[in-house]
Protein backbone atom coordinates (compact mmCIF):
# COMPACT_ATOMS: atom_id res chain seq x y z
CA UNK A 1 0.00 0.00 0.00
CA UNK A 2 1.44 3.28 -1.03
CA UNK A 3 2.28 5.81 1.82
CA UNK A 4 -0.29 8.81 2.23
CA UNK A 5 3.13 11.06 3.04
CA UNK A 6 3.48 11.99 -0.69
CA UNK A 7 -0.77 13.40 -1.23
CA UNK A 8 0.01 15.28 2.08
CA UNK A 9 2.80 16.98 1.17
CA UNK A 10 0.95 18.27 -2.28
CA UNK A 11 -2.25 19.71 -0.14
CA UNK A 12 0.23 22.02 1.92
CA UNK A 13 2.26 23.53 -0.73
CA UNK A 14 -0.35 25.98 -1.62
CA UNK A 15 -0.65 26.70 2.09
CA UNK A 16 3.19 27.54 1.75
CA UNK A 17 3.19 29.38 -1.16
CA UNK A 18 0.47 31.54 0.36
CA UNK A 19 2.45 31.85 3.39
CA UNK A 20 5.56 32.85 2.31
CA UNK A 21 4.12 35.70 -0.05
CA UNK A 22 2.38 37.16 2.82
CA UNK A 23 5.55 37.43 4.93
CA UNK A 24 7.56 38.88 2.17
CA UNK A 25 4.48 41.37 1.56
CA UNK A 26 5.01 42.36 5.62
CA UNK A 27 8.54 42.01 5.46
CA UNK A 28 8.51 44.72 2.58
CA UNK A 29 6.31 47.03 4.06
CA UNK A 30 8.05 47.21 7.58
CA UNK A 31 10.88 48.53 5.87
CA UNK A 32 9.08 51.86 3.97
CA UNK A 33 10.31 55.42 4.81
CA UNK A 34 7.55 56.58 7.34
CA UNK A 35 7.78 59.89 8.88
CA UNK A 36 6.51 58.61 12.22
CA UNK A 37 6.90 54.70 13.48
CA UNK A 38 4.19 52.48 13.06
CA UNK A 39 1.37 52.33 15.82
CA UNK A 40 0.60 48.72 17.63
CA UNK A 41 -2.72 48.98 16.30
CA UNK A 42 -1.02 49.33 12.38
CA UNK A 43 1.01 46.19 13.34
CA UNK A 44 -1.56 44.14 14.33
CA UNK A 45 -4.16 45.12 11.66
CA UNK A 46 -1.09 44.36 9.30
CA UNK A 47 -0.76 40.66 10.81
CA UNK A 48 -4.48 39.87 10.74
CA UNK A 49 -4.61 40.83 7.33
CA UNK A 50 -1.66 38.69 6.29
CA UNK A 51 -3.62 36.33 8.23
CA UNK A 52 -6.49 36.83 6.67
CA UNK A 53 -5.24 36.47 3.33
CA UNK A 54 -3.41 32.97 4.18
CA UNK A 55 -6.70 31.64 5.37
CA UNK A 56 -9.30 32.76 2.86
CA UNK A 57 -6.99 33.89 0.10
CA UNK A 58 -8.24 37.54 0.19
CA UNK A 59 -6.54 40.58 -2.18
CA UNK A 60 -3.70 41.80 -0.74
CA UNK A 61 -3.75 45.72 -0.43
CA UNK A 62 -1.52 48.14 -1.94
CA UNK A 63 1.45 49.02 -0.71
CA UNK A 64 1.48 52.78 0.92
CA UNK A 65 3.90 55.04 -0.68
CA UNK A 66 5.85 57.56 1.81
CA UNK A 67 7.32 60.74 0.42
CA UNK A 68 10.51 62.33 2.30
CA UNK A 69 11.50 66.03 1.56
CA UNK A 70 14.95 65.19 1.87
CA UNK A 71 15.11 62.40 -0.45
CA UNK A 72 15.16 64.66 -3.66
CA UNK A 73 16.60 68.05 -5.00
CA UNK A 74 14.53 71.06 -4.66
CA UNK A 75 12.24 71.98 -7.54
CA UNK A 76 14.22 75.20 -8.37
CA UNK A 77 17.08 72.89 -9.33
CA UNK A 78 14.80 71.08 -12.10
CA UNK A 79 12.62 74.00 -13.68
CA UNK A 80 15.15 77.03 -12.75
CA UNK A 81 15.86 79.62 -15.80
CA UNK A 82 19.23 78.70 -17.25
CA UNK A 83 21.86 81.55 -16.55
CA UNK A 84 22.97 83.83 -19.94
CA UNK A 85 25.95 83.01 -21.17
CA UNK A 86 28.18 85.84 -20.27
CA UNK A 87 31.54 86.32 -23.44
CA UNK A 88 34.80 84.53 -22.12
CA UNK A 89 38.12 86.45 -21.47
CA UNK A 90 40.82 85.91 -24.05
CA UNK A 91 42.53 83.40 -21.07
CA UNK A 92 39.06 81.50 -20.29
CA UNK A 93 38.84 81.04 -24.33
CA UNK A 94 42.20 79.68 -24.77
CA UNK A 95 41.99 77.20 -22.20
CA UNK A 96 40.27 74.17 -22.76
CA UNK A 97 36.53 73.90 -20.48
CA UNK A 98 36.33 70.42 -19.03
CA UNK A 99 33.66 68.72 -17.22
CA UNK A 100 33.48 65.11 -15.25
CA UNK A 101 30.97 62.75 -16.60
CA UNK A 102 29.24 60.10 -15.28
CA UNK A 103 28.28 57.70 -12.03
CA UNK A 104 30.77 57.91 -9.09
CA UNK A 105 33.70 56.49 -8.67
CA UNK A 106 33.74 56.11 -12.75
CA UNK A 107 33.73 59.75 -13.59
CA UNK A 108 35.72 60.45 -16.86
CA UNK A 109 36.50 64.70 -18.28
CA UNK A 110 35.37 65.61 -21.76
CA UNK A 111 36.29 68.93 -23.33
CA UNK A 112 32.86 71.17 -23.08
CA UNK A 113 32.97 73.15 -26.64
CA UNK A 114 32.85 76.82 -26.41
CA UNK A 115 29.29 78.36 -27.48
CA UNK A 116 30.33 79.50 -30.87
CA UNK A 117 31.03 75.29 -31.87
CA UNK A 118 27.50 74.73 -31.07
CA UNK A 119 24.96 74.21 -33.98
CA UNK A 120 21.52 72.73 -34.46
CA UNK A 121 21.35 69.22 -35.72
CA UNK A 122 20.35 68.68 -39.58
CA UNK A 123 16.70 67.15 -39.57
CA UNK A 124 15.77 65.99 -43.28
CA UNK A 125 12.19 66.10 -42.11
CA UNK A 126 12.35 70.16 -41.87
CA UNK A 127 13.77 70.97 -44.55
CA UNK A 128 12.97 69.69 -48.33
CA UNK A 129 16.21 70.79 -49.88
CA UNK A 130 18.26 68.62 -46.91
CA UNK A 131 15.88 65.58 -47.74
CA UNK A 132 15.87 66.18 -51.34
CA UNK A 133 19.60 66.30 -51.51
CA UNK A 134 20.29 63.04 -49.09
CA UNK A 135 17.57 60.70 -51.29
CA UNK A 136 19.34 61.71 -54.44
CA UNK A 137 22.63 60.55 -52.76
CA UNK A 138 21.80 57.24 -51.95
CA UNK A 139 19.76 56.58 -55.08
CA UNK A 140 22.41 57.35 -57.09
CA UNK A 141 25.74 55.37 -54.58
CA UNK A 142 27.47 59.20 -54.38
CA UNK A 143 29.15 60.33 -51.32
CA UNK A 144 29.86 63.34 -49.83
CA UNK A 145 32.71 64.63 -47.65
CA UNK A 146 29.98 66.53 -46.05
CA UNK A 147 28.79 63.06 -44.19
CA UNK A 148 31.98 61.93 -44.32
CA UNK A 149 34.02 64.31 -42.63
CA UNK A 150 31.12 65.06 -40.18
CA UNK A 151 31.13 68.88 -41.43
CA UNK A 152 28.51 70.87 -38.73
CA UNK A 153 27.59 73.11 -41.57
CA UNK A 154 25.69 70.18 -43.81
CA UNK A 155 21.53 71.52 -42.65
CA UNK A 156 23.33 75.06 -43.29
CA UNK A 157 24.78 74.22 -46.80
CA UNK A 158 22.38 71.63 -48.44
CA UNK A 159 19.46 72.89 -47.08
CA UNK A 160 19.21 76.61 -48.15
CA UNK A 161 16.66 78.98 -48.61
CA UNK A 162 16.09 77.77 -52.16
CA UNK A 163 17.91 75.04 -54.31
CA UNK A 164 20.34 77.94 -56.26
CA UNK A 165 21.33 78.95 -52.95
CA UNK A 166 22.38 75.32 -51.34
CA UNK A 167 25.43 74.24 -52.04
CA UNK A 168 26.94 70.51 -51.73
CA UNK A 169 30.35 68.76 -52.00
CA UNK A 170 30.59 65.44 -53.38
CA UNK A 171 33.07 63.48 -52.85
CA UNK A 172 34.44 61.32 -55.95
CA UNK A 173 36.11 58.22 -56.33
CA UNK A 174 34.85 56.28 -53.66
CA UNK A 175 34.64 56.77 -49.47
CA UNK A 176 38.43 54.96 -48.74
CA UNK A 177 41.45 57.41 -48.97
CA UNK A 178 44.85 55.51 -49.12
CA UNK A 179 46.27 58.27 -46.70
CA UNK A 180 46.05 58.45 -43.00
CA UNK A 181 45.76 62.18 -42.06
CA UNK A 182 45.53 62.77 -38.52
CA UNK A 183 42.58 64.91 -38.39
CA UNK A 184 40.08 63.58 -40.44
CA UNK A 185 37.60 60.51 -40.16
CA UNK A 186 37.04 59.69 -43.51
CA UNK A 187 37.76 55.57 -43.89
CA UNK A 188 41.21 54.95 -44.96
CA UNK A 189 42.81 51.85 -46.73
CA UNK A 190 46.16 51.08 -48.62
CA UNK A 191 43.80 49.53 -51.83
CA UNK A 192 40.23 50.95 -51.74
CA UNK A 193 37.57 49.47 -54.36
CA UNK A 194 38.29 50.23 -57.99
CA UNK A 195 36.45 53.46 -59.88
CA UNK A 196 32.81 53.06 -60.43
CA UNK A 197 33.19 54.10 -64.08
CA UNK A 198 29.03 55.00 -63.97
CA UNK A 199 30.22 57.74 -61.20
CA UNK A 200 31.13 61.27 -63.44
CA UNK A 201 28.00 60.53 -64.84
CA UNK A 202 25.42 59.84 -62.29
CA UNK A 203 27.23 62.54 -60.66
CA UNK A 204 26.45 65.31 -63.28
CA UNK A 205 22.74 64.02 -63.78
CA UNK A 206 22.07 64.48 -59.66
CA UNK A 207 24.10 67.80 -60.28
CA UNK A 208 21.25 68.66 -62.76
CA UNK A 209 18.24 67.64 -61.18
CA UNK A 210 19.36 69.65 -57.71
CA UNK A 211 19.17 72.93 -59.72
CA UNK A 212 22.28 74.17 -57.74
CA UNK A 213 23.91 76.89 -58.74
CA UNK A 214 27.28 76.19 -57.27
CA UNK A 215 28.73 72.76 -56.63
CA UNK A 216 31.98 71.82 -55.05
CA UNK A 217 33.64 68.52 -56.29
CA UNK A 218 36.34 66.80 -53.76
CA UNK A 219 38.24 63.72 -53.65
CA UNK A 220 40.00 60.59 -51.44
CA UNK A 221 43.63 60.69 -52.34
CA UNK A 222 44.29 57.22 -54.59
CA UNK A 223 47.77 56.87 -54.86
CA UNK A 224 46.98 53.17 -55.97
CA UNK A 225 46.35 54.55 -59.08
CA UNK A 226 48.92 55.72 -61.73
CA UNK A 227 47.19 59.04 -62.56
CA UNK A 228 45.57 59.83 -58.81
CA UNK A 229 42.45 59.53 -60.38
CA UNK A 230 42.58 63.21 -62.38
CA UNK A 231 41.54 61.75 -65.92
CA UNK A 232 38.44 60.54 -63.72
CA UNK A 233 38.46 64.03 -62.19
CA UNK A 234 38.13 65.92 -65.09
CA UNK A 235 36.16 63.64 -67.15
CA UNK A 236 33.02 64.32 -64.32
CA UNK A 237 33.83 68.12 -64.46
CA UNK A 238 33.41 67.43 -68.33
CA UNK A 239 29.92 65.70 -67.90
CA UNK A 240 28.85 67.84 -65.43
CA UNK A 241 29.31 71.10 -67.96
CA UNK A 242 28.06 69.16 -71.17
CA UNK A 243 24.66 68.95 -68.74
CA UNK A 244 24.87 72.24 -67.27
CA UNK A 245 27.30 74.82 -68.78
CA UNK A 246 25.79 77.61 -66.53
CA UNK A 247 26.65 75.87 -63.12
CA UNK A 248 30.03 76.91 -61.61
CA UNK A 249 31.74 73.86 -60.51
CA UNK A 250 34.80 74.46 -57.37
CA UNK A 251 37.61 71.14 -57.73
CA UNK A 252 39.27 70.54 -54.31
CA UNK A 253 42.09 67.98 -55.19
CA UNK A 254 44.32 66.35 -53.47
CA UNK A 255 47.88 66.67 -54.64
CA UNK A 256 48.49 63.88 -57.07
CA UNK A 257 51.65 63.11 -55.44
CA UNK A 258 53.28 65.77 -57.02
CA UNK A 259 52.59 65.06 -60.06
CA UNK A 260 52.39 68.52 -61.79
CA UNK A 261 50.98 67.40 -65.48
CA UNK A 262 47.84 65.26 -63.46
CA UNK A 263 47.24 68.91 -62.15
CA UNK A 264 47.03 70.38 -65.53
CA UNK A 265 45.00 68.19 -66.56
CA UNK A 266 42.22 68.69 -63.64
CA UNK A 267 42.40 72.44 -64.61
CA UNK A 268 41.81 72.10 -68.48
CA UNK A 269 38.90 70.20 -67.58
CA UNK A 270 36.36 73.62 -67.56
CA UNK A 271 36.04 73.59 -63.67
CA UNK A 272 36.13 77.54 -62.56
CA UNK A 273 37.79 77.61 -59.37
CA UNK A 274 40.61 75.11 -58.29
CA UNK A 275 40.76 74.16 -54.46
CA UNK A 276 43.98 72.70 -52.81
CA UNK A 277 44.37 72.54 -49.30
CA UNK A 278 47.33 73.29 -47.36
CA UNK A 279 45.35 72.42 -44.21
CA UNK A 280 48.00 73.99 -41.45
CA UNK A 281 51.26 75.90 -41.05
CA UNK A 282 54.70 74.40 -42.95
CA UNK A 283 56.10 73.59 -39.34
CA UNK A 284 52.82 71.30 -37.89
CA UNK A 285 52.45 69.56 -41.15
CA UNK A 286 54.42 66.42 -40.76
CA UNK A 287 52.54 65.98 -38.13
CA UNK A 288 48.83 67.17 -39.00
CA UNK A 289 49.01 65.72 -42.49
CA UNK A 290 50.24 62.50 -44.39
CA UNK A 291 53.70 62.08 -44.54
CA UNK A 292 53.40 61.78 -48.24
CA UNK A 293 51.94 65.40 -48.24
CA UNK A 294 54.19 68.24 -47.98
CA UNK A 295 53.69 71.72 -47.65
CA UNK A 296 56.11 72.76 -50.60
CA UNK A 297 54.07 70.42 -52.77
CA UNK A 298 50.71 71.79 -52.20
CA UNK A 299 52.64 75.34 -52.89
CA UNK A 300 53.68 74.07 -55.84
CA UNK A 301 50.12 72.56 -57.03
CA UNK A 302 48.59 75.58 -56.34
CA UNK A 303 50.81 77.71 -58.15
CA UNK A 304 50.70 75.30 -61.17
CA UNK A 305 47.16 75.35 -61.71
CA UNK A 306 47.66 78.94 -61.82
CA UNK A 307 50.05 79.15 -64.77
CA UNK A 308 48.48 76.48 -66.88
CA UNK A 309 44.98 79.11 -66.54
CA UNK A 310 46.61 82.41 -65.51
CA UNK A 311 45.21 85.88 -65.32
CA UNK A 312 43.00 87.39 -62.55
CA UNK A 313 39.27 87.99 -61.99
CA UNK A 314 39.23 90.22 -64.97
CA UNK A 315 40.45 87.94 -67.11
CA UNK A 316 38.01 85.83 -69.48
CA UNK A 317 39.61 82.32 -69.07
CA UNK A 318 41.43 83.13 -65.35
CA UNK A 319 41.28 80.50 -63.23
CA UNK A 320 40.59 81.20 -59.47
CA UNK A 321 42.99 79.34 -56.94
CA UNK A 322 41.81 78.57 -52.88
CA UNK A 323 43.21 76.97 -50.40
CA UNK A 324 42.10 77.00 -46.41
CA UNK A 325 44.24 76.65 -43.14
CA UNK A 326 42.94 75.14 -39.85
CA UNK A 327 43.33 76.91 -36.78
CA UNK A 328 43.68 75.20 -33.03
CA UNK A 329 46.60 72.85 -33.80
CA UNK A 330 49.24 74.28 -31.77
CA UNK A 331 50.03 76.87 -34.76
CA UNK A 332 52.08 80.09 -33.71
CA UNK A 333 51.03 83.64 -34.81
CA UNK A 334 54.38 84.15 -37.27
CA UNK A 335 53.61 81.21 -38.65
CA UNK A 336 50.37 81.81 -39.86
CA UNK A 337 51.84 85.14 -41.12
CA UNK A 338 54.80 83.08 -43.29
CA UNK A 339 52.21 80.64 -44.82
CA UNK A 340 49.73 83.52 -46.45
CA UNK A 341 53.15 85.00 -47.60
CA UNK A 342 53.73 82.01 -48.90
CA UNK A 343 50.76 81.34 -50.50
CA UNK A 344 50.19 85.20 -52.16
CA UNK A 345 53.86 84.30 -54.01
CA UNK A 346 51.82 81.23 -55.29
CA UNK A 347 49.03 83.50 -56.36
CA UNK A 348 46.69 81.75 -54.57
CA UNK A 349 43.74 84.26 -55.01
CA UNK A 350 41.10 82.96 -51.63
CA UNK A 351 41.91 81.68 -48.60
CA UNK A 352 39.49 80.35 -45.71
CA UNK A 353 40.10 79.39 -41.86
CA UNK A 354 38.64 77.71 -39.85
CA UNK A 355 38.58 75.95 -36.18
CA UNK A 356 40.11 72.37 -36.52
CA UNK A 357 37.67 69.80 -34.67
CA UNK A 358 38.52 66.22 -33.21
CA UNK A 359 36.07 63.53 -34.91
CA UNK A 360 37.09 60.81 -32.67
CA UNK A 361 39.68 60.18 -30.13
CA UNK A 362 42.11 58.76 -32.44
CA UNK A 363 42.54 61.83 -34.00
CA UNK A 364 44.45 64.40 -32.82
CA UNK A 365 43.61 67.24 -29.78
CA UNK A 366 42.67 69.97 -29.92
CA UNK A 367 45.57 72.24 -28.78
CA UNK A 368 43.18 75.94 -28.27
CA UNK A 369 39.65 76.91 -29.61
CA UNK A 370 40.49 80.06 -31.31
CA UNK A 371 37.78 83.34 -30.64
CA UNK A 372 35.32 84.67 -33.33
CA UNK A 373 37.17 87.59 -32.85
CA UNK A 374 40.97 86.63 -33.86
CA UNK A 375 39.26 84.91 -36.55
CA UNK A 376 38.16 88.23 -37.70
CA UNK A 377 41.35 89.64 -37.22
CA UNK A 378 43.28 86.99 -39.79
CA UNK A 379 40.64 88.05 -42.36
CA UNK A 380 41.13 90.93 -42.41
CA UNK A 381 45.11 90.68 -42.70
CA UNK A 382 44.18 88.33 -45.31
CA UNK A 383 42.65 91.16 -47.76
CA UNK A 384 45.55 93.57 -46.85
CA UNK A 385 47.84 90.74 -48.13
CA UNK A 386 46.30 91.40 -51.05
CA UNK A 387 43.81 87.95 -51.37
CA UNK A 388 40.85 88.45 -53.28
CA UNK A 389 38.70 87.02 -50.72
CA UNK A 390 38.52 85.25 -47.34
CA UNK A 391 35.87 83.59 -45.26
CA UNK A 392 37.31 83.35 -41.63
CA UNK A 393 34.98 81.94 -38.71
CA UNK A 394 34.88 79.09 -35.68
CA UNK A 395 32.88 76.77 -38.48
CA UNK A 396 33.86 77.91 -41.93
CA UNK A 397 35.08 74.76 -44.00
CA UNK A 398 37.38 75.43 -47.22
CA UNK A 399 33.86 74.84 -49.11
CA UNK A 400 32.09 76.45 -46.92
CA UNK A 401 29.12 78.68 -49.27
CA UNK A 402 29.89 82.04 -47.32
CA UNK A 403 32.97 82.21 -49.25
CA UNK A 404 31.63 80.80 -52.87
CA UNK A 405 28.71 83.45 -52.36
CA UNK A 406 31.51 86.45 -53.42
CA UNK A 407 33.32 83.76 -55.91
CA UNK A 408 29.82 82.99 -57.32
CA UNK A 409 29.18 86.87 -57.62
CA UNK A 410 32.42 87.43 -59.75
CA UNK A 411 32.17 84.74 -61.92
CA UNK A 412 28.50 85.43 -63.08
CA UNK A 413 29.63 88.48 -64.20
CA UNK A 414 32.73 86.49 -66.29
CA UNK A 415 30.25 83.92 -67.59
CA UNK A 416 26.89 86.59 -68.27
CA UNK A 417 28.99 88.46 -70.76
CA UNK A 418 28.64 91.62 -68.73
CA UNK A 419 32.71 91.93 -68.33
CA UNK A 420 32.48 94.49 -65.30
CA UNK A 421 35.65 93.75 -64.39
CA UNK A 422 37.49 94.07 -67.59
CA UNK A 423 35.75 96.53 -69.28
CA UNK A 424 36.61 99.35 -67.41
CA UNK A 425 39.97 100.59 -66.06
CA UNK A 426 41.72 99.26 -63.15
CA UNK A 427 41.21 101.47 -60.71
CA UNK A 428 37.33 101.00 -61.65
CA UNK A 429 37.83 97.02 -61.25
CA UNK A 430 39.89 97.44 -58.32
CA UNK A 431 36.66 99.40 -56.54
CA UNK A 432 34.61 97.14 -57.84
CA UNK A 433 36.33 94.19 -56.51
CA UNK A 434 36.30 96.16 -52.36
CA UNK A 435 33.02 97.10 -53.39
CA UNK A 436 31.46 93.56 -53.58
CA UNK A 437 33.55 92.29 -50.32
CA UNK A 438 31.77 95.02 -48.24
CA UNK A 439 28.33 93.71 -49.41
CA UNK A 440 29.72 90.19 -47.67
Amino acid sequence: MASPLPAVQRLGTPLRRSLARSLAASARRSFATETTPPTSATTSSSSSSASSSVGAGATKRSRPTYFKDTVVAPFSAFAGAPAADEPLSVTDAYELQTVEVGPAGRKKKVTRLPPWLKTDLPSPGVNENLRKIKSDLRGLGLHTVCEEARCPNLSECWGGSSRAAATATIMLMGDTCTRGCRFCSVKTNRNPAPLDPHEPENTAEALARWGLGYVVLTSVDRDDLADGGAHHFAETIRRIKQKKATLLVEALTGDFRGDLDMVQIVAESGLDVYAHNVETVEGLTPYVRDRRATFRQSLKVLAHAKQVRGGGVDTANGLITKTSIMMGLGEQEEEVWDALRELRKANVDVVTFGQYMRPTKRHLKVERYVTPEEFEKWRLRALDMGFLYSASGPLVRSSYKAGEAFIENVLRKRQGGVQALSATDPATATASVLEEKKML
